[in-house]
């Protein structure tokens, strides 16, 4: 009998990303394959790495021994205050140098043109690359550039990029959402003051997208920091908990799949 093919929708938030981590974890565990993904900035790294064939238990004790300070290289702020060399540098070390074509399934990965606001979607090419251009925070990190463009954070563009995920030929599209504004953010430092400001240059945007998803996961870390990499047990557990939730409405949407137009929407 055929299956229908599922979709992950990863969205960015930096610190908050690593719910998408307790994500995977949920659905794999539950016996809900994953055929495909689409990510942005920290959307984009989890992805990857998942996709590349590392175990997910593995990734959540790498992610418990994340420390900033031995990936973040600062620099005379131009355009941005974080080179990014070290990072890319670990990503491609980590993936050992392969190709978004590569992978065990297919990633796209989102970044955004600074010159024409464009979104640009990777799916072929050095995922080193890919993932430190959709990882570009705007005034944190220096652009990656790419084939002559300049590119930035794929948040700016497309925070959770479920039409991108749809266009691959998911018939079934898995949102999850990290990055919701939070009235009481503790705002202290520039970093704070940009990915607040993202945030709610996204509200509107985001409510339509949750539409336009199957399933959409909105795991409750809005209250987490997205710069303080701390709590991260706490960030993995959250993801995991709002998927166990929403396992019954996957599940009925699999059900259902055959007679809902081949899970396609019109």
């Amino acid at each position: 009998m055929e299956k229908p093919k599922i979709g992950l929708a990863l969205g960015s938030g930096g610190a908050r990303g690593f719910a998408h981590l307790g994500v995977i974890k949920a659905l794999t565990e539950n016996s809900i394959p994953v055929d495909m993904i689409a990510g942005s900035s920290m959307g984009a790294l989890v992805g990857c790495f998942y996709a590349f064939g590392h175990d997910v238990e593995k990734l959540i004790q790498l992610s418990k021994a994340f420390r900033r300070k031995h990936y973040l290289d600062f620099t005379v702020p131009k355009m941005g205050f974080i080179s990014g060399k070290r990072l890319k540098n670990f990503i491609r070390l980590f993936m050992q140098g392969k190709q978004l074509e590569q992978l065990n399934i297919p990633v796209a990965v989102i970044a955004t043109d600074l010159h024409t606001g464009e979104k640009v979607v990777f799916m072929e090419g050095q995922a080193a690359e890919a993932i430190r251009a959709s990882i570009s925070i705007p005034g944190i990190f220096i652009p990656e550039k790419i084939n002559g463009r300049l590119l930035i954070d794929g948040g700016v563009s497309d925070r959770v990029p479920i039409s991108t995920v749809r266009e691959m030929g998911a018939n079934i599209v898995i949102g999850v959402d990290v990055s919701r504004v939070n009235p009481r953010a503790d705002i202290q430092t520039i970093y704070d003051v940009i990915m607040q400001s993202i945030d709610i240059l996204q509200m509107e945007i985001i409510a339509a997208r949750e539409m336009e998803s199957d399933i959409m996961i909105l795991p409750p870390v809005e209250h987490v920091n997205a710069r303080a990499f701390k709590n991260i047990e706490e960030i993995i557990d959250k993801g995991e908990e709002a998927t166990l939730l929403k396992l019954p409405e996957i599940n009925e949407a699999i059900k259902r799949w055959p007679q809902s137009n081949n899970g396609s929407r019109s």
